[in-house]
């Protein structure tokens, strides 16, 4: 965005700490407020019976908690929870709803945006079809490490269960093939890449298209 439209932008906001479980929105939920996180992540998470959920979007400093806005829907359609603690800039709905009407620069750029997401969620439906767990597995980590910004970070086998929408077992196994490859090192939730290139190459291809689709409508 050009700098004073930004500026007027986020004049409107307040900064937020984002505490890790923290729940921004529940299914149904109105959303009073949009999310620009600076740090960490927040995931988007559907769940299937009483225990079992699937991340099904996620996003860091590359992105937006609201885009619904977008669609004229002010009721979020699934629970926004912070899974990477950080920091984000907060707006209210209804400014933001504003912005958008007397900004033409915002518009386009959350159009644009809108763009984006809708690729990442058909490469994630790809992702999750075809793809080996331990492929999955490389590609989940290093969009983490992209938006903590660090290579190391705390996660739970559970956790990482429920976000990939595979067993505990599967992930263990995933997580034991790229530990014996050195990619990296885990022990009792504690994970850190040792070797990105390696990581890389291990991931499947859909770490690089989402990349290459952000890059692109984006620039």
């Amino acid at each position: 965005m050009p700098r004073q439209s930004r500026e007027h932008l986020l004049a409107h906001g307040e900064h937020v700490e984002l505490s890790f479980g923290e729940v921004l929105y529940e299914p149904g939920q109105r959303m009073r407020y949009v999310f620009f996180p600076t740090r960490g992540f927040i995931s988007i998470v559907t769940t299937v019976g009483a225990d079992d959920s699937l991340e099904v979007g996620r996003f860091g400093d590359e992105g937006m908690l609201g885009l619904r806005l977008l669609l004229f829907s002010k009721e979020a359609p699934v629970r926004a929870l912070v899974q990477g603690p950080g920091a984000a800039w907060r707006i209210r709905e209804a400014l933001f709803c504003r912005e958008l009407d007397n900004s033409e620069p915002l518009k386009r750029l959350m159009y644009r945006y809108l763009d984006v997401r809708l690729h990442q969620i058909v490469q994630t439906a790809l992702c999750a079809h075809f793809h080996t767990v331990d492929a999955r597995l490389a590609r989940w980590l290093l969009t983490t490490a992209d938006q903590m910004h660090s290579d190391q970070f705390f996660m739970t086998q559970q956790f990482i269960s429920s976000m990939l929408g595979v067993r505990r077992a599967g992930v263990n196994g995933a997580a034991s093939l790229l530990q014996e490859r050195r990619l990296i090192q885990y022990s009792r939730g504690r994970l850190a890449i040792l070797d990105r290139r390696g990581l890389k190459a291990a991931a499947c291809e859909c770490y690089a298209a989402d990349r290459k689709s952000y890059a692109k409508i984006l620039g």
